[in-house]
């Protein structure tokens, strides 16, 4: 763990004119942001219920988890099929031709130290879990937690999940400098403070033994382009388009943790051949620092460990891979094989 807060810092040291920057900024920010609410548009009220099981094919349930904060709770999303959970839930049950139980622990406003309340609930409620996702960090970089103490508890998450064997994905912090009512200097601030939170909670996790999606500026462009279609009536969340995009970035990463994901070339990873995966065996390998670094920089981009002996954890290597998009089903086809009893 010092080793990565090692890293983080060194990441997050550009100089003192930088430092002197982010002085000025925790100031912007009282200021700014309540400039930005006026120009945010209203809040809702919570997120759609989306626990339940997703797809019709017979057979024992995958358990997937979801924890996190209003972007994994699915705030923004006008029905629960439209949340990240259930676009990944179905998509899982259609890769995989088995039915897919989501519970979902996420909380609105969550900052990175309530994921192991968030855990704790998730396990209590399952006999065992497959798979868990987890999508945190924009609250703690609006809130301006320590970012060494936000990402330890991140890391505390992912070995414990590791530990029971789960496997996990985690979608590091979305890039909010895209966010368009916050205005400059402070969505400047806010993107620097997003990579650099990103970029550390990549060399944890990985370390830790699990997979990584850059989130970043990836409604960046899109937003630019269909503000309305991309993000909800706030402004700020995601629209179910908007949800839809950042889980088909998440989904063949997830797949490919589970062994189930189709490879460009046709072939098929499972979990005893995973590593010979042509996309992984052919994607860039880089210490995780610079996995981490080159990831924050471009949405979408997954961030795996490379198995091995390595002489230790400062030199171990991580792959770097965009992943042939799936596609996601929209949400009335996500709704035709969800169990009525659950909602």
């Amino acid at each position: 763990m010092n080793r990565m807060g090692n890293a983080a810092a060194a990441a997050g040291a550009a100089g003192v004119g930088a430092a002197a920057l982010a002085g000025l900024g925790y100031g912007l920010i009282q200021v700014e942001a309540k400039l930005a609410r006026k120009i945010v548009g209203q809040p809702f009220d919570g997120a759609p219920d989306d626990d339940g099981v997703y797809g019709a094919a017979p057979g024992a349930p995958l358990e997937l988890v979801v924890l996190g904060d209003s972007s994994a709770a699915g705030m923004g999303a006008d029905n629960r099929y439209q949340t990240i959970g259930a676009i990944l839930a179905t998509g899982l049950a259609a890769m995989t031709g088995r039915p897919v139980n989501l519970t979902n622990e996420a909380v609105i406003g969550a900052e990175s130290s309530d994921l192991d309340r968030q855990l704790a609930l998730a396990l209590a409620r399952t006999d065992r879990v497959d798979a868990a996702v987890v999508l945190i960090g924009a609250n703690d970089v609006t809130h301006r937690i320590d970012r060494a103490s936000a990402v330890r508890s991140l890391e505390r998450t992912v070995r414990h999940l590791r530990a029971l064997r789960i496997e996990v994905v985690v979608g590091t912090c979305p890039d909010l400098g895209t966010v368009e009512p916050i205005p400059f200097p402070l969505s400047s601030l806010l993107r620097r403070w997003s990579r650099e939170l990103a970029a550390a909670q990549t060399i944890a996790v990985v370390e830790a033994g699990a997979r990584t999606v850059s989130i970043g500026d990836l409604l960046g462009p899109e937003f630019a382009a269909s503000p309305a279609d991309m993000f909800s009536q706030d402004r700020f969340h995601p629209s179910p388009a908007g949800y839809a995009r950042v889980a088909s970035a998440i989904l063949p990463t997830l797949c490919a943790a589970l062994g189930v994901w189709e490879a460009a070339d046709g072939t098929t990873a499972t979990r005893d051949t995973e590593t010979t995966d042509r996309e992984a065996s052919a994607a860039p390998v880089r210490t995780v620092s610079e996995a981490a670094d080159a990831a924050v920089r471009a949405g979408g981009t997954e961030v795996a460990p490379v198995d091995g002996d390595r002489p230790g954890p400062r030199d171990r290597l991580a792959v770097l891979l965009r992943r042939r998009r799936a596609t996601t089903p929209e949400a009335p086809a996500a709704a035709v094989g969800a169990n009525p009893s659950a909602d």
